[in-house]
């Protein structure tokens, strides 16, 4: 696959006066809370609360809660079609920079966080719709993930993320309402408790297909745990900080976000199933449009349609001919 694509990497910061550009994924997180008369507040109090959980959870040696701040970077990725002359806005994530105002030091943090892609808003929104029209029970088109997963391993094994990059991607999600998470009696200094889910979600199996792993973390003073994933080993492979940054940028996130699960006044119990009615919850003052995000993701699903699977079927064809996905 390397041959018929190259990638392009661009860096936005993500700060108070970030403003989307136009060819920026509307779906994402941060797009999301950047628009609208309240856009200024709402990133500036929403990265605020990563400062302060940072803080909280990196608390040696941080005696006043304030060593340390998160710059974020949104890393696009454009994808590059050989013998075409268009590009394909493909991937977009986060990166993760810590500056630790004691020593003057600004260390990496980890690339991946929040994630999202066109041609997975295609598969979930549109795809799927297409395959279960009048079909009596729910199903899953065999190959279903194979086309992003592909991609999305050829763009780690690309030149361009291997000179930007060292470690690879780290994305954090919400757990899933359809799955029942059980504690286990592991318990990690940083992502603390680790819980197991009863059965895999669609969103694994897609996962599983980009060559992830994924591990359910509750950390300290959280109300429900995060799914986190990841290649090798996520407890050895990365360091505390990095951890942190992680951890403080997506639960940021799901607060705004999912504030029924993750804002709950309750904490998950041994046997915990998420639940999106729960009315027991506390709202963040960042506002956020959750049915925009829904409909915007039809659009875009769409818009990958149009510009990159129908023109390129017959490629993508043969890819998934000559190389099956990891399953």
């Amino acid at each position: 696959m390397s041959t018929d694509f190259t990638f392009t990497i661009n860096s936005t910061d993500l700060n108070e006066h970030y403003q989307p550009a136009d060819n920026t994924r509307a779906t994402t997180n941060f797009a999301n809370l950047a628009r609208g008369q309240n856009r200024q507040q709402n990133l500036r109090n929403a990265l605020k609360m990563i400062d302060n959980r940072f803080n909280i959870l990196a608390h040696w040696d941080n005696p006043q809660g304030n060593r340390y701040s998160i710059e974020l970077e949104i890393i696009s990725v454009e994808m590059n079609i050989q013998n075409s002359t268009q590009t394909f806005p493909s991937i977009e994530m986060l990166k993760t920079n810590i500056v630790d105002h004691q020593t003057g030091q600004r260390i990496d943090g980890i690339v991946g966080n929040n994630f999202s892609s066109y041609i997975r808003d295609y598969d979930f929104s549109i795809l799927l719709s297409a395959h279960n029209k009048d079909k009596p029970s729910f199903s899953v088109p065999e190959d279903f993930g194979d086309l992003h997963g592909q991609l999305f391993q050829s763009f780690l094994n690309s030149s361009a993320y291997k000179a930007q990059f060292i470690k690879t991607p780290v994305i954090c999600l919400s757990v899933a309402e359809t799955k029942t998470y059980q504690r286990t009696g592991n318990q990690h200094p940083i992502l603390g408790i680790e819980y197991q889910p009863n059965a895999s979600s669609l969103t694994e199996q897609y996962f599983r297909k980009m060559g992830l792993k994924v591990r359910y973390f509750m950390p300290d003073n959280v109300a429900a745990p995060l799914a986190f994933y990841f290649m090798g080993d996520l407890l050895n492979d990365y360091t505390n900080l990095e951890l942190i940054s992680t951890i403080s940028t997506m639960e940021t996130f799901q607060k705004i976000y999912r504030p029924e699960i993750y804002n709950a006044n309750t904490v998950a119990g041994d046997i915990y199933q998420p639940d999106l009615q729960h009315v027991d919850y506390s709202l963040t003052h960042i506002l956020y449009d959750r049915d925009e995000r829904s409909r915007l993701g039809i659009e875009q699903g769409k818009f990958a349609e149009q510009h990159f699977i129908k023109p390129h079927k017959t490629l993508f064809e043969k890819l998934n001919t000559e190389q099956p996905c990891l399953a």
